[in-house]
């Protein structure tokens, strides 16, 4: 689904990725696993198009992010690290907009899903702008997941929602795996990386340190925050 070969993007005198190649398959829950600053934002930007990289190369889905990068917008989901739907729109309005950009059939069947599995009907009629940072994390999620995507591209999915929502939310985004889709998170959460991620990469100063499964972890009794703070720390011992 995800494959990039020595993809690097440079701002001035910092390279924000650095020499960056990975492979993500079909049907993995892929947790990009990084503190702030590591990368993990520019790495969702490269991969979806919203940048160009410096050099090196990445496919989404068999496609280039040079060549086709609307195209792969409008095959993936995609929540960016800012919620920012329209100011000018309602909650019902911004989604009956993205099905028609994505020229659904069904968009309000599936938004009146959404408005109902993530709990904000009472909030279709208001304001983008007024809604608060949780909500539009919400209207975010719906947007991405409206077209029922092969692959989402998430950044932080559950930092803005409280215990409650992060449970429904985290119970989703397996059962999508599950059920054929293919899910690539970037978060500084391990917790929930641990509990809902099949694969995992660890990014710091924008390159790749470590990728593996979650399960071999499990297996050998270790738990992914000792394991991640100590490559952090430099300990060879891990």
């Amino acid at each position: 689904m995800i494959e990039t070969g020595h993809l690097t993007k440079v701002y001035g005198d910092l390279k924000a990725v650095d020499d960056f190649t990975l492979v993500v398959e079909e049907g993995q829950l892929f947790g990009l696993l990084g503190p702030n600053g590591s990368g993990k934002t520019t790495m969702i930007r490269l991969l979806t198009g919203q940048i160009r990289p410096t050099s090196g190369s990445a496919r989404v889905m068999g496609l280039d992010v040079l060549e086709h990068p609307i195209r792969i917008r409008k095959l993936t989901g995609i929540i960016p690290e800012q919620e920012t739907p329209p100011s000018f729109l309602t909650a019902e309005e911004y989604l009956e907009f993205v099905g028609k950009i994505r020229r659904l059939d069904n968009t309000v069947k599936e938004a009146e899903w959404w408005f109902d599995f993530l709990e904000f009907n009472d909030k279709k009629d208001v304001l983008c702008k007024d809604l608060s940072r949780g909500t539009r994390q919400k209207l975010m999620l719906a947007q991405a997941f409206l077209h029922h995507p092969k692959l989402a591209l998430i950044d932080e999915p559950l930092i803005n929602f409280d215990p409650v929502m992060q449970r429904k939310v985290k119970d989703y985004l397996m059962d999508y795996v599950k059920n054929g889709g293919t899910v690539f998170i970037s978060t500084h959460i391990l917790s929930v990386a641990e509990e809902i991620c099949t694969d995992f990469a660890i990014i710091n100063r924008g390159r790749l340190i470590h990728t593996g499964k979650i399960r071999d972890l499990k297996e050998e009794q270790r738990h992914l925050d000792e394991f991640f703070l100590k490559f952090m720390q430099g300990d060879g011992d891990v």
